[in-house]
């Protein structure tokens, strides 16, 4: 037991240890807070500051299924310290060029790329180290980084205007420092502890009173003998386990062979108390409390319970465990496609307004009082992408609350939560549209966020509903490629948008008068993007109405 409680705490530590990196892992979103400022220091054409922010959503978005391998095959901790170096190197020159109040465009968007590289590769150690350490509690111990991960914006954009209000600098002295503090630190408490578990064997193939530690290779050469066959997912990882002398069952006292037992002759795991396993446990070493295999996948290969058996058994009967669909079976695949499009479509409206916010504020503010001072804009700005941030974080929440109820209450698809997320862009554009008093801008950042957050908080759990959980990593690293596709077309349109309605002063500074017109025209494009959008919705949720109707008379056809 007192091994129980130490390995319990080590886990909460390593879980408080991944919070605190997703919380450094999310600050591409809070590019807007210093955007504008950075640009007009640096002379840069909005269009040009769009490319800086762009290049932080392709090393974020881009690169999901390589780090996703990365991760896979030498494990969580190196993901960290990788991490943690790029996101030091990303920012720190950000702030050097702000000092200098020159850069290159080029190495900038290269630095830009690191941030969101890093970033990308903290956060997805961080989540897996989490469902490893939790393996039963799976949801709960994830949603900390993913939420902490979602807030990451709000905390940085809230930090600078307390610590440091209207200064561009400190804040840029902020993120650098922040960002490589959090997950340096964090790498060293974020650790996979290994689960123990007991369980009986059928008599004759065990010393009678000798408890022994058995090691995975025991246990595979156990299940491969035909003892027992749990189901296996591929790509998991085995627990130490110890195993226990059982009462002999029917078949080995009468006379039959013990070798002949297979697992409906395999007795229940309480055959010998509780309190005998824990007598008989060998005391294990501190070595052997962090010997685990790290580089295993986010789910247990293998179960050494036969109750898991069942219960394996019972989750197969879901049609997520039942399909799997990936490579190039995944790009022949329409529903791929439609839902490849979706994710392209809304998540580009949602980043156009997250990278530019920042913009808006500054060309509503400077047509609504042309008194304002930097320190104040920043602080709005640093406000707005808080609301993103709050936004995005209460939509995720509601995406997964409210898809499961759809489910499994209304039966029907999760799909509907992207028509949601779909009517919420429909109405923030139009927001966008109309706000001419900078006061009400809150409209357009937190229908934003909470459009963005309904998107992603319900996306991952619809592409392994239908492409199947076992290739979840790699077909969720394709999907996230669309933002990188969508995100840029989106970003330089407004970028160009922006620039056409810019003034440029003797000494190189540019500035909008024309208020709302500056970037008007952009969200005409996206307010039609979100009509496509809804189409390609609802469709798909016909298309997939309809094949799952097929594969259900297919079923009952067979039976």
């Amino acid at each position: 037991m007192q091994l129980d409680r130490k390995l319990h705490r080590a886990r909460v530590v390593s879980s408080v240890a991944a919070t605190l990196i997703s919380l450094a892992c999310g600050t591409n979103y809070v590019y807007s807070a210093w955007a504008p400022q950075f640009a007009d220091r640096l002379h840069l054409t909005t269009t040009e500051s769009n490319l800086i922010g762009l290049a932080g959503n392709l090393g974020m978005y881009s690169m999901g299924v390589p780090i996703g391998l990365f991760v896979d095959h030498r494990g969580p901790r190196p993901a960290v310290i990788v991490g943690s170096l790029l996101l030091g190197l990303g920012y720190f020159p950000f702030r050097a060029s702000y000092e200098n109040g020159s850069g290159s465009v080029a190495l900038m968007c290269l630095f830009s790329y690191f941030t969101g590289l890093g970033g990308c590769m903290a956060f997805a150690a961080s989540v897996k180290t989490s469902a490893l350490n939790w393996p039963h509690h799976r949801g709960t111990a994830t949603a900390f980084p993913l939420a902490a991960f979602g807030l990451s914006a709000f905390f940085f954009s809230v930090s600078g205007s307390v610590l440091f209000p209207g200064n561009t600098s400190a804040f840029l002295t902020l993120l650098a420092c922040g960002t490589f503090f959090l997950t340096f630190f964090g790498f060293f408490f974020l650790k996979v502890y290994p689960h123990t578990a007991y369980h009986a064997l059928p008599s004759g193939h065990f010393d009678a009173q000798r408890l022994r530690r058995t090691s995975s290779e025991d246990g595979k050469a156990r299940r491969h003998s035909g003892r027992f066959l749990p189901v296996e997912e591929p790509g998991m990882s085995s627990p130490t386990t110890y195993t226990t002398p059982a009462s002999p069952p029917p078949e080995a006292t009468g006379g039959g062979s013990a070798g002949s037992a297979g697992p409906s002759a395999l007795p229940a795991p309480n055959a010998v108390s509780q309190g005998d396993l824990e007598a008989a446990r060998p005391p294990p070493s501190e070595d052997e409390i962090e010997d685990i295999d790290e580089t295993s996948s986010l789910m247990s290969k293998s179960s050494s319970l036969p109750g898991d058996v069942l219960v394996q058994s019972s989750v197969d009967m879901d049609r997520s465990h039942r399909v799997d669909i990936r490579g190039w079976r995944l790009l022949s695949n329409i529903e791929f496609w439609q839902l490849f499009a979706i994710m392209g479509i809304l998540a580009g409206i949602g980043l156009m307004t997250i990278n530019n916010i920042g913009h808006d504020v500054n060309a509503l503010w400077k047509r609504y009082d042309d008194s304002v001072t930097e320190s104040f804009l920043i602080q709005r700005q640093q406000m707005h992408v808080s609301i993103l941030s709050v936004g995005s974080f209460v939509g995720r929440l509601l995406s997964g609350v409210g898809s499961d109820f759809l489910v499994k209450v209304v039966g029907a698809s999760r799909a509907w939560c992207l028509v949601v997320a779909s009517c919420v862009f429909c109405i923030a554009q139009v927001a966008a549209l109309n706000v001419t008093n900078p006061h009400f801008l809150g409209l357009v950042s937190g229908l934003s966020g909470l459009g963005y957050g309904f998107l992603f908080g319900v996306f991952p759990s619809i592409v392994a509903e239908t492409f199947g959980i076992h290739g979840l990593s790699q077909n969720w690293g394709f999907m996230t490629l669309s933002p990188v596709i969508s995100g840029n077309i989106f970003n330089l349109f407004y970028g160009k948008v922006f620039d056409s309605h810019s003034i440029v002063g003797p000494d190189g500074d540019r500035t909008c008068p024309d208020g709302l017109d500056c970037y008007k025209d952009a969200y005409f494009m996206t307010l039609g993007a979100c009509g496509l959008g809804l189409l390609m919705t609802l469709w798909t949720i016909r298309h997939q109405h309809v094949a799952r109707e097929k594969e259900e008379n297919k079923t009952v056809a067979v039976d």
